[in-house]
C-alpha cells in the first residue's frame, strides 16, 4: 500500500471518537477513516447533486406536508441490529 501522510484539524470530540472506533475494531485510526471514506463514497455522489430530484422532493413536501421527524429517524437507526429493533418511522403531516 503507498501510503501518503495528511494533517487533519479535528475537534476533540471526533478524535476520541475515531480513536474509540480504531480500538473496538483492534484498528489505526488511519484505517478506520479509510472505511469511512470508502462508506462516504459508496452512498454520496460526490460528482454533483441532483438538483431535480432535490426539487422535486421539496415541492412533494411543500404539497403534502408529510415528513418523518428526524428524532424519530435517529430513534430507528440506533434501534438496528437491537433486541428491540423498531419498525421504519411512517411519514406524516408535519408543520
Amino acid at each position: 500500500m503507498n501510503v501518503i501522510r495528511r494533517t487533519l484539524d479535528i475537534d476533540a470530540d471526533t478524535d476520541a471518537r475515531l480513536r474509540e472506533m480504531a480500538s473496538e475494531r483492534g484498528q489505526d485510526v488511519a484505517a478506520v477513516l479509510a472505511e469511512a471514506v470508502a462508506l462516504l463514497d459508496s452512498v454520496v455522489d460526490i460528482a454533483g447533486p441532483d438538483i431535480a430530484e432535490d426539487r422535486r422532493r421539496l415541492d412533494e413536501f411543500r404539497m403534502s406536508r408529510a415528513a418523518v421527524p428526524l428524532n424519530e429517524v435517529k430513534d430507528w437507526v440506533a434501534s438496528w441490529g437491537s433486541a428491540m429493533e423498531l419498525p421504519p418511522p411512517a411519514p406524516r403531516k408535519i408543520g
